[in-house]
């Protein structure tokens, strides 16, 4: 291992994997407000700190008509919790900042699942349905817009990623 990947957040950056199938093994609240907490340190313009969570365990009435609305219905029925990161339009003050909070404060929260051992998924197709998910949840879509859900867990597979060499994401040579 070279020095670089020695450092605990580096390490967590190379080895955090999306993880799409869970344990019924439920998650501790202890773990989710870690989760939670990890999210809301995320940097934002101006600290203005708009997003805002809502939480739903497995068998949660709403879980089944949540996973309705996605394409990818295995991961919200096999999560034991949903993290639904939503922006406070009150809140907010500039539309491509605030949405980069949001960007922020999910990977946030990823980083804290696995360092916690536990997996989860970046549920971002289903802002496409997001007034229907919001009326599942019961949500003000005029006030609070929806960016994600993190379907949570623990892992019943191996995570695996494969990145492009570095030189392919430079514009110039470095």
């Amino acid at each position: 291992m070279d020095e670089t990947m020695k450092n605990a957040v580096l390490t967590a950056l190379h080895e955090r994997r999306s993880i799409r199938k869970f344990t019924a093994a439920p998650v501790s609240r202890e773990d989710v407000h870690t989760i939670l907490d990890a999210g809301r340190w995320a940097p934002s313009g101006k600290n203005n700190q708009p997003c805002r969570f809502l939480v739903l365990r497995s068998g949660d009435e709403r879980q089944g008509s949540l996973s309705d609305c996605t394409k990818y219905p295995q991961l919200i029925n096999g999560a034991a919790i949903l993290v639904c990161v939503y922006l406070d339009k009150e809140a907010c003050y500039d539309e491509r900042k605030d949405h980069q909070s949001a960007g922020a404060c999910i990977e946030n929260m990823l980083l804290a699942i696995h360092a916690l051992g536990l997996g989860a998924v970046w549920v971002g197709e289903i802002i496409n349905q997001s007034a229907d998910v919001n009326a599942v949840l019961g949500v003000d879509g005029e006030r609070y817009e929806l960016q994600a859900v993190l379907a949570v867990g623990h892992p019943d597979q191996p995570g695996k990623a494969v990145r492009n060499e570095l030189s392919e994401y430079m514009l110039e040579a470095f």
